[in-house]
């Protein structure tokens, strides 16, 4: 029995999840698949300058599995460019740290530690994920209709 990929940490979602070569129609378009967990080991190394050893750390695995996602991701680039096949990035086994890609888990977006990701009711303790942009104390608990806080 395979052992199941342990999830990677990825802290950006792409813009752009498909790129094809100019003047070529899809429907002679070879694809290569490039996972979220490879694009964001490249940006890390490549694009960031992160050597491979704390980039694994970013990323939760270890420098031996983080060097082999990073040249299978290369690979896959490198092949696409070179035999002039579409790129589309989607999959993997990956989560990103507060599921927005706004930074460390439980840390907020700076270096300085932040509220959690959830809203709670102060009377009743009823917990929901909290949505970006919309805040907690706006909403109603849908337990016992009270005011919802944000939590530590």
């Amino acid at each position: 029995m395979v052992r199941p990929k342990k999830p990677r940490l990825v802290s950006f979602q792409p813009l752009a999840t498909y790129f094809k070569p100019r003047n070529v129609p899809m429907s002679m378009l070879e694809e290569v698949e490039l996972t979220i967990d490879e694009l964001e080991s490249m940006r890390l190394s490549d694009l960031a300058g992160i050597g491979q050893e704390r980039a694994a750390g970013k990323m939760g695995i270890h420098q031996s599995t983080f060097q082999r996602t990073l040249e299978k991701a290369r690979y896959k680039v490198t092949d696409a460019l070179v035999n002039g096949k579409a790129i589309m990035i989607n999959g993997g086994a990956y989560k990103m740290p507060e599921g927005d890609g706004t930074g460390p888990i439980g840390q907020g977006r700076g270096r300085f530690r932040g509220w959690s990701g959830v809203c709670i009711c102060p009377t009743c303790g009823y917990e929901m994920p909290h949505a970006r942009g919309q805040p907690c104390n706006q909403l109603k608990c849908p337990k016992c209709s009270s005011q919802m806080t944000r939590g530590r």
